[in-house]
């Protein structure tokens, strides 16, 4: 038995060794512990398949078993399917401070692309999913999310150009933080556009951060910068809804002075 194991997210800590992987497994990809975790600075990351959970298992089960990385849920269920992480520290995206390069802004000055929230969730949803390997983003993460849209927790943001959607971004909604799952490109920068989109949509809603989870280049020079995990917890703040304005509204806007 794992020294650390925990019924719920509301009673999990994480321990102050786990440091540079996950912080905990738990197979529980319902939308309800999905939300929790979300409001604990949780999130998931699913095995794509069984040789990816053998992995975790080898990787990780004498952290688990020393109580360095904590169980979740039912004692019964196989944890090793989904990694839970809470980076230390994390890669957030203030809403004030979303940068679009020079090239972005020129093709937004002559561009028509038009953006909407919460139009096409699934879609968003979906076309995030073709072609990634390993497809960490699950058919069980899938419709948790959908559920999760439908309750006004999670939110897509859509980018058009001629009728046709070129890209897009989605994540969770909690308090003054938005978790920004995924986000992809039909044509070039769509998805800087709808990252920008999403900052200034929450912005409108109170929302204070983009939670961008992992470090990358590309989240580097859209604005991303490191805090601290217990920092990006204390800016994120009581749990509510935030309710994002729909559209449709020309993309331009987005370099327009506010």
């Amino acid at each position: 038995m794992p020294v650390s194991c925990c019924p719920d997210w509301d009673s999990f800590e994480i321990a102050p060794q786990a440091t540079g992987g996950p912080v905990a497994f738990s197979a529980d990809l319902s939308p309800a512990s999905i939300l929790s975790a979300c409001r604990n600075g949780i999130f998931p990351f699913p095995a794509a398949d069984e040789f990816a959970r053998n992995i975790n298992e080898f990787r990780y089960e004498d952290q688990v078993v020393a109580g360095v990385i904590g169980v979740v849920g039912s004692p019964h269920d196989d944890p090793f399917w989904v990694a839970w992480w809470s980076p230390d520290p994390r890669t957030v995206i203030r809403v004030s401070d979303v940068h679009l390069g020079r090239n972005v802004r020129k093709q937004l000055r002559r561009g028509n692309e038009w953006t909407t929230a919460n139009h096409s969730f699934r879609r968003v949803a979906e076309e995030c999913r073709v072609g990634r390997k390993p497809r960490w983003f699950t058919d069980a993460l899938l419709e948790s999310m959908v559920e999760l849209h439908q309750q006004g927790w999670a939110h897509s943001i859509e980018v058009w150009q001629d009728g046709d959607l070129i890209g897009g971004a989605f994540g969770v909604g909690v308090g003054c933080a938005l978790s920004g799952d995924s986000m992809f490109n039909r044509r070039p920068n769509a998805a800087r556009i709808a990252v920008a989109d999403m900052a200034a949509r929450f912005a409108e809603a109170g929302g204070v951060l983009i939670d961008a989870q992992w470090d990358s280049p590309f989240l580097r020079s859209l604005g991303a910068e490191l805090i601290a995990r217990d920092d990006y917890l204390a800016l994120a703040g009581p749990a509510e809804h935030r309710v994002l304005r729909g559209g449709p509204l020309p993309a331009r806007r987005l370099i327009e002075p506010r």
